[in-house]
């Protein structure tokens, strides 16, 4: 099925150039205490209640299995100028019959944590060496989500993106799609960076979000109470 966002047009190619791999996010600074995360991160699905929230980390239905720690409940939180930009995607998105599902937003630092320690349980280092798990996440910031798209006119169903959500391959590797798929990468990735987010070429699901300043990184328990 065809659709037309506004000049966002999914049959028609998108030229972007060859992505280069880029370098790990950069260690965050210093923890920053509660009181800070909970001025500066907002609930996405406050501010948009149509975006789709599918935490994964909540449940076991991730790759290491077991719900991760910090994680207990299915919210998705980002730095607030992040999470209004996401709101703006959304709205572009609808236009066209389409929208976005959140696989994951800010992550407590002792989740990410885990996912190195789960790497190290399970015999696979090569997963940190080649930047597939990062030690320091622009995540425990609040400042990057994984996502995908939804189409509207099926009953919200996720499109076919190429991979599942973290596969550990070239195969997720933002270029390496032809066809729909391609172009749905290219969609997503458009109405994305039209509102300020930068996609990282070994995952197609994420992207980042620049703010002024200091960023802190934060290790606040993502539960029911709001932030």
């Amino acid at each position: 099925m065809r659709h037309s966002l506004a000049g966002l047009a999914l049959v028609a190619p998108l030229l972007i150039p060859p992505l280069r791999a880029q370098a790990p996010d950069p260690p965050p600074p210093v923890v920053a205490p509660d009181s800070v995360a909970l001025r500066l991160l907002a609930d996405i699905h406050a501010l948009d209640s149509t975006i789709v929230i599918e935490v994964r980390y909540a449940t076991p239905h991730n790759f290491t299995t077991a719900v991760l720690p910090g994680y207990q409940a299915n919210r998705a939180l980002l730095r607030r100028e992040a999470a209004e930009a996401l709101v703006r995607v959304q709205r572009r998105l609808q236009t066209g019959g389409m929208g976005l599902k959140v696989f994951d937003g800010y992550r407590p630092v002792r989740a990410t944590r885990e996912m190195v320690a789960w790497a190290g349980r399970t015999g696979q280092q090569w997963l940190l060496e080649q930047g597939y798990i990062a030690s320091r996440s622009r995540h425990n910031l609040g400042l990057a989500v994984d996502l995908t798209l939804v189409d509207w006119s099926v009953g919200g169903r996720e499109v076919d993106l190429g991979t599942p959500y973290d596969t550990f391959s070239e195969q997720a590797h933002w270029a390496n799609a032809t066809g729909r798929t391609l172009r749905y990468r290219q969609l997503l990735r458009r109405v994305m960076e039209s509102e300020g987010f930068r996609q990282y070429s070994e995952e197609w699901w994420h992207y980042s979000f620049e703010v002024p300043g200091e960023t802190p990184a934060f290790d606040l328990t993502v539960g029911t109470d709001p932030p």
